[in-house]
């Protein structure tokens, strides 16, 4: 099992990074109840660019509650 490096609440996602088999790379995992998403980043990309990370999780569950009203 993974070790958790973090967990926090970006809004109403929840945002989980945990350690992958692979040293320099980690899981993000997103969940706000109704969709889920995961993909991995650089452990650099972690470190130095959260804030931007965290960005784009936010404008992608935008989108897709927008793709759902049309």
């Amino acid at each position: 099992m993974s070790s958790i490096i973090e967990s926090y609440n970006l809004g109403s996602i929840e945002v989980e990074i945990t350690e992958t088999d692979h040293p320099e790379k980690l899981q993000v995992v997103c969940n706000d109840g109704n969709f889920r998403s995961e993909f991995t980043v650089r452990t650099y990309e972690y470190k130095n660019y959260k804030r931007h990370m965290n960005q784009r999780i936010k404008t992608a569950y935008d989108e897709q509650y927008q793709d759902e009203e049309e």
